[in-house]
């Protein structure tokens, strides 16, 4: 049986829209359409490379993008500057009120329970982290995590092509892998989890492997502070 990732699990096109919007610097108010288009695009070219299932609403947003592109870049009259931020409109209007939904959520979350956006374990192993060292970690979602797997291929694979082709490598044997890697330890680095020989097809299910552990509840990723490391804990033993 084929293994399939379902994208929705992590995050949805507004996530993603807004994950581009935060690491190109710019305003919200202000998309260059033409370059978050082309970004978004080669997001959704990784994830079919992932073999991860891309749901509708990727698609509508993919279209949306390039159609307002399209008008952007065809000769324009002074009607067309109106149409075209309506068209603009379309995208940030739903990405402002996500903001505020994120932020309101995030609100309601804190009053709840102290500390819980630092996402420690709910087992300790070896002590307790960061807690003398007044550090707090932050969690790394899904295309941050695409990112760093993309850089990791280019510079073990330079000039290779993303294919899935899972065999001979079970996903399934890769989660263990990765499991009995975490056993003992508080932490492991993103960039340990593949071995220095890996093929691109291992390194693949070994990122899918961890895709469905964070999914399930079993670890999660975060980093201690931006440019750093991405690393990896242990949630629970329960998996």
């Amino acid at each position: 049986m084929p293994f399939e990732t379902k994208l929705d699990v992590f995050e949805g096109p507004l996530d993603l829209l807004l994950h581009l919007v935060q690491i190109n610097e710019v305003d919200i108010s202000d998309i260059p359409v033409a370059t978050i288009t082309e970004q978004y695009l080669e997001y959704l070219d990784l994830m079919r490379a992932l073999d991860i299932n891309i749901a509708g609403d990727f698609l509508v947003m993919a279209s949306t993008l390039m159609h307002i592109k399209s008008k952007m870049l065809l000769p324009r009259r002074d009607d067309d500057l109106e149409e075209i931020e309506d068209l603009r409109e379309e995208i940030v209007r739903p990405l402002m009120e996500y903001i505020k939904l994120k932020e309101a959520a995030n609100e309601l979350a804190s009053r709840d329970i102290l500390y819980r956006d630092v996402f420690k374990r709910g087992i300790e192993m070896n002590g307790t982290r960061g807690e003398e060292d007044n550090i707090n970690p932050s969690r790394i979602n899904l295309y941050g995590l695409m990112n760093a797997f993309k850089r990791l291929i280019k510079e073990k694979h330079p000039g290779a092509v993303l294919r899935f082709k899972p065999e001979p490598w079970s996903i399934k044997e890769k989660m263990v892998e990765i499991r009995d890697k975490l056993k003992g330890v508080k932490t492991l680095s993103f960039r340990d989890l593949f071995a220095e020989t890996a093929s691109i097809s291992e390194m693949i299910a070994t990122f899918l492997a961890l895709l469905e552990l964070v999914r399930t509840g079993f670890m999660t990723v975060f980093q201690e502070q931006d440019g750093s490391d991405i690393m990896i804990e242990v949630l629970t033993k329960g998996v």
